[in-house]
């Protein structure tokens, strides 16, 4: 039988993932599209893409007059439209997780990724600074665990929880580091998916625990399944899951006394 996971072990995991999502967030909210496409480049699903793109000049964004008096409710829709297309840009690249994406549930990875991504802009908009209280909530939505806050927080050591996060995945395919582009210049698509795929590579550390993340209607499921509309059905899943991650997030802030 397998060793059951510890809240310490969900925490580091988490803070890992939490800490590694904030580059990406000012990214997503301050610089339009974060990704930038070059129509040379291989292994792109065009079909995704052009979609995704016909949208993307139309999305406002935060810093706009009047952002900050807009109802959050209408702030977590945006960012729940940001990160859906975001992810679903990515979404557009086949073949780079490699032989890891024929042995791994890679939706259910990357959809865990992207709902981490989103509670931690729903976090940020409500004006949650502390990490501990971003490891609560992702840790509740997610994987339905109520976390001891001194057990969220952890030493505030963020290199000692990077190294306990590596000695986990020791035997696995090495997590490949992305960098950052400089201020000013944007991510390509590929070096994009290969940010989210680390991101999702972090929280399969925690053994079992995906499934338990929101998931879409059983239809949706049902629609993936058919040859010609199962794109359509895994991007309608996937963004039904996205909202009822962020309403169970806000919900769970609210409830914290966040508001």
């Amino acid at each position: 039988m397998a060793e059951a996971i510890s809240d310490q072990h969900v925490a580091v995991v988490l803070r890992v993932f939490i800490r590694r999502c904030d580059p990406m967030l000012v990214r997503l909210r301050d610089d339009g599209e974060p990704v930038e496409v070059d129509e040379t480049e291989e292994g792109v699903d065009r079909s995704i893409l052009d979609k995704v793109k016909s949208v993307v000049a139309s999305i406002k964004r935060p810093g706009m007059k009047g952002w900050g008096q807009l109802p959050i409710d209408e702030r977590v829709d945006w960012w729940i439209s940001r990160v859906g297309r975001f992810t679903s840009l990515l979404a557009s690249v086949t073949g780079l997780a490699g032989v890891w994406g024929d042995r791994l549930p890679l939706q259910d990875m990357l959809g865990s990724a992207s709902q981490g991504l989103l509670l931690c802009a729903i976090a940020s908009e409500r004006g949650v600074d502390d990490i501990g209280v971003k490891v609560r909530l992702l840790g509740s939505v997610l994987f339905d665990r109520d976390i001891d806050p001194v057990v969220a927080r952890g030493k505030g050591d963020a290199v000692a929880d990077e190294e306990m996060v590596a000695k986990m995945t020791e035997g696995d395919e090495p997590l490949e580091e992305v960098e950052e582009p400089p201020k000013g210049r944007k991510y390509k698509l590929k070096a994009g998916f290969k940010w989210l795929w680390r991101q999702a590579r972090i929280l399969l550390s925690i053994t079992g625990e995906l499934e338990k993340r929101p998931q879409g209607r059983f239809y949706h499921k049902a629609l993936g399944m058919l040859p010609i509309f199962g794109m359509a059905g895994d991007y309608l899943g996937e963004r039904s899951a996205l909202k009822r991650a962020a309403k169970r997030g806000s919900k769970w802030l609210t409830q914290q006394g966040v508001q």
